[in-house]
């Protein structure tokens, strides 16, 4: 099964600028082989990719009215709703016509609405095409809505049994948690829950439940709609998101409508619902299944590891730098990142201001602002009259140390 290795080969990335040479997919985990970045790190252009994977999410959900059939291969394609606006501009002597255009927008009949939604977003993240909203959009459909968490073949070496593992597991997810937010204003929405809970009740006419709504103040009104989320007071006339699953009775600010975990909007509004809570798609999968900290799949296999207060499938605890397998061997960990101990003093590991040798992390050393030294007598020494000075006092100067005043005047002056 391919993890998808040719594409956005040579992709500059835009963390690491020019000291990447290009975006290279490591054999088995999910970032670059260069700069160690992960994909969505990149500028590789896969909204083709993006809509395929989307698309492939909606498949076999109520959801399928927002995708379509490709004719080549049949294969469901996201059908992302692009909204262009375009405004007179008024210039010196005719009127310029300025356009914006929206890489996605809430699939509304009503522009207005939809304009008015994404007005009430952070500025740097309204999908604006070639803007940092984009950037943003795009990152964050790779991050939280990963093809490996409901793809098998974009997975590395999965069993029979762990591909019909993880076949039921997203089917399990897309009947019980999956959604897609919609707009409205309030008072639709409000609308829409009293036939609800006239439909449970049966003992009430929805007309009667509407017509007392309609008797209230436009100011009772804008004081009874508050955010499931910040809790605070929506005003009337302004959209607010709704997800089915949640039941009408609750509501969003469109930038409240984020993921309880990491806190990002909801990307095109997918979202996965469990016990109260709105998650984005990745750490809705991270509450339900543990995830291989190395290769950034879910694991659905009976074995695996827990290092470092991460789990590991058992062939991917590896070293970050070499990959070499750390079951049973010495390691460090930079950055979060388990490293070997050939790999540490190679790359990672202090340089001794004595004797100007990589520090073995086993060996115990003196660490003074950002300068080191082994802890030996032949190393921590007076740098001018080289009297050792473990366990003793010492007065530091920028990468030198002196035992005294009269050892520090002598080697200045």
């Amino acid at each position: 099964m391919g993890l998808g290795h040719e594409e956005g080969f040579g992709a500059p990335c835009l963390k690491c600028k020019d000291k990447c040479e290009g975006f290279e997919l490591h054999y088995w985990r999910k970032i670059c082989r260069n700069c160690k970045c992960g994909q969505e790190e990149h500028d590789i252009l896969s909204s083709n990719e993006e809509d395929r994977k989307v698309g492939k999410l909606f498949e076999d959900t109520k959801y399928t009215t927002l995708i379509a059939k490709l004719k080549n291969d049949g294969n469901p394609v996201y059908k992302r709703n692009v909204m262009i606006l375009t405004n007179p501009v008024p210039a010196k002597k005719n009127i310029s016509i300025n356009t914006v255009t929206y890489e996605w927008a809430p699939p509304v009949q009503n522009q207005t609405l939809a304009r008015q939604y994404m007005q009430m977003l952070p500025k740097e993240k309204q999908p604006v095409a070639g803007s940092e909203g984009a950037q943003y959009r795009k990152k964050q459909l790779a991050k939280q809505l990963p093809a490996h968490d409901q793809d098998p073949s974009k997975c590395h070496e999965l069993s029979p049994n762990e591909v019909k593992q993880m076949e039921q597991f997203v089917k399990k997810y897309k009947n019980e948690a999956l959604g897609v937010g919609d707009v409205k204003l309030p008072g639709d929405v409000e609308a829409r829950a009293a036939d609800e809970n006239n439909l449970k009740d049966g003992d009430r006419g929805t007309s009667s439940a509407v017509g007392a709504m309609e008797d209230k103040s436009s100011d009772q009104k804008a004081s009874q709609y508050s955010c499931y989320h910040c809790k605070l007071n929506m005003k009337e006339g302004d959209p607010a998101v709704y997800a089915e699953r949640a039941g009408y009775d609750k509501l969003w600010h469109p930038a409240c409508f984020v993921c309880c975990t990491c806190s990002e909007l909801l990307v095109d509004m997918i979202y996965f619902w469990k016990n109260g809570n709105l998650y984005c798609g990745r750490h809705y999968c991270d509450s339900e299944k543990p995830r291989c900290a190395g290769c950034d799949e879910l694991i659905f296999s009976n074995e695996y590891t827990q290092a470092e207060g991460q789990n590991w499938h058992l062939k991917h605890f590896c070293c970050f730098d070499c990959d070499c397998v750390l079951a049973g061997e010495i390691y460090v960990v930079v950055n979060d990142k388990p490293v070997c101990k050939s790999c540490y003093v190679k790359n990672h590991a202090e340089i001794c201001q004595g004797c100007h040798n990589a520090i073995d992390p086993e060996v115990q050393r003196v660490t003074y602002n950002n300068f080191n030294w082994h802890a030996t007598q032949e190393c921590f020494l007076c740098s001018c009259c080289s009297k050792c000075l473990i366990d003793q006092k010492f007065i530091p100067v920028e990468g030198m140390v002196f035992c005294s005043v009269e050892c520090k005047k002598k080697m200045m002056s």
